[in-house]
């Protein structure tokens, strides 16, 4: 499950664009059950986002937390490279409607949580790869298996 959360003002974006965004996220994660990618975008109103002493509008921060995969070690030189493709893609991903827009100031961070503290529906996500994942995966929703 990745978790996404975008912080932004109210106005930054459009329910288009937050459509459009959900979208462009879930397909970065095509692998995974479409169900498994939250997007929560959260309002912040003016006078609630500060960067250092300077209260912002344009700041839009994005914090994310990926449960359902681990990405590689950064410990080699391919899981740096693994790891620094993975941002590059979201770049990509988000261009359209961040990067692309200079007047937003913005912001990123992922974190990793182990897979054994996660749930759905209070099921324990199949294994990686397993036939369960694939049919959760068809079908769209957790069910035993």
């Amino acid at each position: 499950m990745p978790l996404w959360r975008i912080y932004a003002h109210p106005d930054t974006f459009t329910l288009d664009q937050k459509r459009g965004i959900a979208a462009a996220i879930t397909k970065h994660y095509d692998v995974l059950p479409a169900f498994y990618v939250d997007v929560i975008f959260v309002d912040c109103k003016e006078g609630n986002v500060w960067v250092g002493p300077e209260p912002k509008t344009n700041f839009v921060r994005i914090v994310v937390e990926q449960i359902a995969r681990a990405m590689p070690s950064p410990d080699t030189a391919e899981g740096r490279a693994w790891r620094t493709g993975w941002m590059d893609k979201i770049n990509e991903t988000l261009r359209p409607y961040i990067l692309d827009r200079k007047e937003l100031d913005w912001e990123m961070h992922i974190s990793e949580t182990p897979r054994d503290l996660w749930r759905v529906q209070g099921i324990d996500p199949p294994p990686t790869d397993s036939e369960a994942e694939k049919s959760w995966k068809a079908k769209n929703y957790a069910h035993p298996y």
